[in-house]
């Protein structure tokens, strides 16, 4: 039975996997397009809404339209190998047990956990894991409230996917703030609380009050982060949705506490920004007195490009957000198919900041969230034993680290840290982080 969309409405509603068909039919796929998008999202997750597909989507560009490839699984995200696999096994309903068996098996071949997030990041108290709670950084913690654990829609690149899939092994949640809340009371050095997911502003303002609230009754806690997509993927969260004005009055109770609230928004391509909403959204949550910063990875067939960069940073100080962070996309998921070289993002991160004006150029990259810590590409120099890549630890797990440099053979193909040679003067500690990671 093919499954009818919606028309265009403010509700949001989210389609998925099971919405293929009528999506293709709707904006005119081909068969083989519907057909990669199923295979691959019996693997990597897949959810759109409305406003997505109608008014972020050039069905023009289709395939090559940015956020088609940002929000759409697309062949060659998994092996050509393991699609054959997937569209054998999937033909046939007998084979549903070894199609799970299959899926599972792909998805921990993919590095759903990066850099140390399970294994180097889970805090421990009274001999216990603790749910949904990592702490990577001294001053930071990150919390993952269990209701936020989805997003309005889903980016393919997301180092975050295996939140998304519906496996309990590969997912963080929290139950409730109780654990977070006298985790902090023991560490008093962490005054940073990022509130991530998913997309804790997928929750209703009554669920994220519940998170927020007991927060603002720990004392050593300064800064509260909310890291959200919604004003790109949904900004209707801050402007028509039902508690859109009351999740503003809660961000103005949180400044007002004498906290301040730090919206990490993700825009990964200017089109996202050139919205009457989203600019309305943004224009709301600023006047709550909350900060936004913005940041995104360098992403293959998206926004690799110095133009599309300048573009972006533009648009967002012009919307009086903070630009922040361009990242080097992880090593996780369909990693091969978005990698852009870490050469290539030094020249398009010069090319582009070069043509910024001042205040445009808080944003730092291209910038490696690796196992020892975020690890920025400085640039590129030229000795006469060779040219190097200048490296700089801006956050690392031991803060003995923080902000020193080092260096590694410059390369034209390597896309992430372990893929470096160390030059022979790094630093022994440095060395040391680096390679035990």
């Amino acid at each position: 039975m093919t499954i009818q969309l919606e028309p265009p409405t403010e509700r949001f509603r989210a389609y998925g996997p099971r919405h293929i068909d009528a999506i293709a039919s709707r904006f005119g796929l081909s068969d083989d397009m519907r057909e990669t998008i199923r295979r691959v999202s019996l693997v990597l997750p897949f959810r759109v809404n409305e406003y997505v597909l109608t008014e972020l989507i050039d069905w023009d560009r289709v395939p090559d339209d940015p956020i088609f490839q940002l929000t759409f699984p697309q062949h060659g995200m998994l092996t050509a190998v393991d699609e054959r696999r997937l569209a054998e096994l999937s033909a046939d309903s007998r084979n549903a047990l070894q199609l799970k068996v299959t899926v599972r098996d792909i998805r921990y071949r993919l590095n759903p956990h990066p850099s140390g997030q399970m294994d180097l990041n889970v805090p421990s108290r009274g001999g216990r894991e603790m749910q949904g709670i990592q702490h990577k950084y001294r001053e930071s913690v990150l919390y993952f409230p269990g209701q936020g654990q989805t997003c309005h829609a889903y980016c393919t690149y997301c180092f975050r996917w295996a939140q998304f899939v519906g496996d309990p092994e590969l997912r963080f949640a929290a139950p409730d703030p109780a654990q977070l809340v006298d985790y902090l009371g023991e560490h008093p050095e962490v005054s940073d609380v990022l509130i991530t997911g998913g997309d804790p502003m997928i929750m209703s303002t009554e669920r994220l009050r519940a998170h927020l609230e007991p927060l603002l009754r720990v004392p050593t806690v300064r800064t509260i982060r909310i890291g959200t997509k919604s004003p790109a993927y949904w900004p209707q969260r801050f402007v028509t949705d039902p508690d859109a004005d009351e999740a503003l009055r809660l961000f103005e109770q949180v400044v007002d506490g004498g906290r301040q609230l730090a919206v990490m928004a993700h825009f990964s391509h200017p089109r996202e920004l050139d919205s009457d909403r989203t600019r309305a959204a943004l224009r709301r949550i600023r006047g709550t007195g909350a900060v936004i910063y913005c940041q995104a990875p360098l992403i293959a067939r998206v926004n690799d490009d110095a133009a599309t960069w300048t573009q972006l940073w533009r648009a967002e100080l012009a919307q009086g957000a903070v630009p922040y962070y361009l990242f080097v996309e992880r090593d996780t998921g369909p990693h091969d198919y978005f990698k852009v070289p870490l050469a290539r993002a030094v020249a398009i991160f010069a090319e582009a900041y070069r043509s910024l004006p001042g205040l445009a150029r808080t944003v730092r990259g291209p910038v490696m969230s690796a196992t020892p810590g975020k690890v920025v590409v400085d640039g590129v120099e030229t000795t006469a034993d060779g040219s190097y890549f200048r490296l700089r630890m801006l956050q690392a797990r031991s803060p003995a680290l923080v902000g020193r440099p080092f260096r590694a053979r410059f390369s034209d193909e390597a896309g992430w840290l372990n893929e470096l040679e160390l030059a022979a003067d790094t630093p022994p500690d440095l060395m040391e982080a680096i390679r035990s990671a």
